[in-house]
């Protein structure tokens, strides 16, 4: 996707507000734990490379991706820190992530046959570094039993083509006021944890909500992702956070158009919003197809500290606005971050659109140009 350089639609990105999150994480950690930075998904929006610079500098000592590709992108621009690709790669890839020093997961014995094959035929390379993947109840990836974990150790300890470098779960309730299947999903990884004959370099359970509200499950190696964007991981379900998250990111624009329309004037697609009379009414450059969803239609932005509702549906490059006198085109307006004394946080709009923040953030194409402010000197 062609990214729009030359139209006042952006996002900005606050590096400062990063780096404080991550050592706000880094000074609660216990000693000899070690913090990866997540930076999948473009770092959640906020650019991959950008979020990874920020986030070293401010002591992460690795990453951790959602997708080999990504981990590549790393290694291209000079990152050498551990890297872990958290979702399976195909048995194919193989040597390619040995050859580039990227850890991947592991969670049965048939992806170790399969890759041992590919990596015979690749000739010499380094040992390809796994991470165990245990499913403790989140039913997406990983051994489900102690005793095929076991086996799947014994299948590494017999091989020169593996080292086992870390063994992990994911928690799916961890962001819950209620931590009844959080313990459940604890003693299953713990269980299977002791089957291993011996413990590997990295011990990691923790994503950011694990972190926030799990101490006690640090492991030695957190993977702090939502958190280091400044975006609560439960939304609003548990309010309180050890330390203040500062959001890093801002989605602002500027009036391309205004016009008075007239009482039953329509506006938008399918006429769904006709002007109850003399209403001023603002052009957004920004649509759909900037991730600014369809469903955001009766939502809000804000012009020089006042809310204007989203009126007719939001077009795929474009929506308009109800304003409350006539701004002039060029006008600044703020889709996510303050204006005056007014605000609208991601979490607002993943209110009024019915999904998570993290949805918002990511949804955020590339046609936005990506702007740092507060940047690291």
């Amino acid at each position: 996707m062609v990214t729009a350089a030359l139209r006042p639609s952006e996002v900005l990105v606050d590096e400062t507000a990063i780096y404080d999150n991550v050592q706000h994480a880094l000074t609660r950690l216990p000693k000899h734990t070690e913090l990866f930075a997540v930076v999948k998904a473009d770092g959640y929006g906020h650019g991959l490379l950008r979020t990874a610079r920020v986030a070293q500098a401010a002591g992460a000592t690795g990453f951790c991706v959602a997708v080999l590709d990504e981990a590549l992108a790393l290694r291209q621009a000079q990152f050498t820190e551990p890297i872990l690709v958290l979702g399976i790669i195909e048995p194919a890839y193989a040597g390619i992530a040995a050859a580039n020093h990227i850890a991947v997961p592991v969670g049965d014995r048939d992806w170790l046959t399969a890759a041992s094959v590919v990596l015979t035929a690749a000739g010499t390379l380094p040992k390809l570094a796994v991470h165990f993947a245990i499913d403790s109840g989140m039913g997406r990836i990983g051994f489900r039993d102690a005793a095929t974990l076991a086996s799947a150790a014994e299948q590494i300890a017999d091989s020169d083509q593996y080292t086992l470098e870390g063994v992990f779960t994911h928690f799916a309730t961890a962001d819950s006021p209620d931590d009844a299947y959080f313990k459940e999903q604890v003693a299953k990884f713990n269980d299977c944890l002791a089957a291993l004959p011996t413990r590997p370099r990295y011990v990691h359970v923790s994503n950011s909500a694990t972190s926030l509200w799990h101490a006690a499950c640090h492991g030695n190696m957190i993977r702090y992702g939502v958190a280091m964007y400044g975006l609560n991981p439960s939304g609003r379900a548990i309010p309180t956070t050890p330390y203040e998250l500062e959001p890093a990111l801002s989605v602002v624009s500027r009036l391309s158009f205004t016009k008075l329309l007239h009482a039953g004037d329509a506006v938008s697609y399918g006429a769904t919003y006709h002007a109850s009379g003399d209403e001023w009414i603002g052009t957004v450059p920004m649509g759909y197809a900037d991730g600014w969803l369809r469903r955001l239609q009766g939502f809000h932005v804000l012009i020089e500290g006042q809310a204007c509702e989203i009126v007719g549906r939001v077009c795929m490059d474009q929506f308009m606005v109800r304003m409350p006198e006539p701004f002039a085109v060029g006008t600044k307006v703020t889709l996510v971050g303050r204006s005056g004394a007014a605000a609208i946080t991601l979490q607002d709009v993943a209110d009024y659109a019915d999904t998570i923040h993290y949805e918002i953030a990511c949804n955020l194409t590339a046609r936005l140009p990506r702007r740092s402010v507060r940047p690291l000197a």
